[in-house]
């Protein structure tokens, strides 16, 4: 048995004050604090080369790990940019930077070079933060922190209260972060963001290291800040929500021409592509395959707020669908890499569904003797990977080899292994 799975087992070992939650949701005792002011106020919008040059060398200056955070203005603007950037770092106090206006933070990047980056779900913030040249080398996730240490909920507010006991304000999250001016409030909201997060990774460091956690935690920021940028996602278009109605080649070419229209108009305005046709609209006009504007404009998503030409427009991308000659239209469903849907390996291959079974059976037991969620033990995708392919040995050996090629860390390899080696051994695997 692990420190970890020890402590995990004792339940008298939690204390309140930086513990996982116990049943009533809160491991602090007494009423939450509001956390209504950052203690030094709203720091001005940094939003010129010198103001940058300026906050950019306190930083440097100032000591111990870097809070930081972006805004995005997600269902307002096309793609995923900052619309803001907050830090705090221990002898510079709290700093906003208008990315708009200072477009490369680079120096942010060079200047904070081995320090270690303080953020809550890395993952979200870091593609639109590389994009202004922001890269940390280290990281502390504190998401990711409390999803191993085992808190049922993650979110920073949530977090926050439960470890530390204040009370975040949550009006703002979903707004608008394109506006320029920022109105107080927002701004109020933005600094208040980083005002404990390092309090927060202290307070996690510290039940991650008592969990027997914490080199586990560590080993999995490092695969964050060491991860290269995703690869741009093959047809996209296949995403649009409601796909699953659509079922012909036909109408699989009309989504598509439809999509694509939509993007460009939607880069080309720097408006997010809802809010210029819905994908319900898409898969409606997709079902109906009208055959002119006339029958476009009684579909859902074409009515009286459509003027006549956008509606010639998008009846153009429906025509140019319904010309393409049948070696042109999408085939139904994606090509998969990797193993088919496991709905379908009890037919296709008996053996393997019960290894899967087996496997899953397993990996559940382990996740819920730690206290963590079963895919940040291990990807659901590793595990299935392994039981449709095992290795051609099912000792141990050759099992660590397996899951490291597919990804996971040590900390993982080591405690699957056992997991997997019996589900593979299985009776009737």
């Amino acid at each position: 048995m692990t420190d970890a799975q020890d402590t995990a087992a004792d339940s008298s070992l939690r204390t309140p004050g930086g513990t996982p939650p116990d049943d009533a949701g809160s491991s602090v005792t007494g009423a939450p604090t509001p956390l209504l002011e950052p203690r030094e106020g709203i720091p001005p919008v940094i939003a010129d080369e010198a103001a940058l040059v300026e906050v950019i060398s306190a930083f440097a200056a100032g000591s111990g790990p870097v809070a930081v955070d972006a805004e995005r203005a997600s269902g307002y603007r096309y793609g995923q940019r900052a619309y803001l950037v907050q830090l705090r770092r221990e002898g510079a106090g709290s700093a906003l930077i208008d990315p708009v206006a200072c477009s490369d933070l680079a120096g942010f990047g060079e200047a904070l070079s081995g320090v270690e980056w303080v953020l809550h779900a890395a993952t979200q913030d870091l593609p639109c933060l590389r994009e202004i040249g922001m890269v940390p080398t280290r990281l502390f996730d504190t998401e990711l922190a409390g999803r191993l240490a085992g808190f049922p909920r993650v979110g920073l507010g949530a977090m926050v209260e439960n470890v530390l006991g204040f009370v975040l304000e949550k009006g703002h999250s979903a707004v608008d972060w394109s506006t320029r001016p920022l109105p107080e409030p927002w701004l109020r909201y933005a600094t208040l963001d980083v005002e404990l997060l390092v309090d927060l990774r202290d307070a996690l460091e510290k039940e991650l290291d008592r969990q027997g956690k914490l080199e586990w935690a560590l080993q999995e920021f490092d695969a964050i800040a060491a991860a290269p940028p995703a690869e741009p996602r093959k047809d996209p278009w296949r995403r649009t929500s409601g796909m699953h109605k659509v079922r012909r080649r036909r109408q699989l070419a009309v989504v598509r021409e439809l999509w694509e229209t939509r993007d460009r108009i939607a880069r080309r305005r720097d408006v997010s592509p809802g809010k210029v046709l819905s994908d319900a609209a898409i898969v409606e006009a997709a079902l109906a395959l009208p055959g002119n504007v006339h029958a476009l404009a009684v579909l859902n998503g074409f009515g009286h707020r459509v003027g006549r030409r956008q509606l010639e427009h998008w009846q153009d991308a429906v025509d140019r669908a319904k010309a393409l000659p049948e070696s042109a239209l999408p085939q139904p469903g994606q090509p998969v890499a990797g193993p088919p849907p496991p709905r379908a390996w009890a037919d296709k291959d008996p053996a393997a569904a019960a290894r899967l079974t087996a496997a899953r059976a397993g990996v559940s037991a382990l996740a819920e003797q730690l206290n963590m969620p079963q895919e940040n033990l291990i990807s659901p995708d590793t595990v299935r990977r392994v039981c449709w392919e095992p290795p051609a040995s099912a000792g141990a050996a050759a099992v660590e080899s397996a899951l490291a090629g597919y990804g996971a860390r040590a900390w993982q390899v080591e405690l699957v292994t056992p997991v997997l080696v019996k589900a593979l051994s299985a009776k009737g695997a």
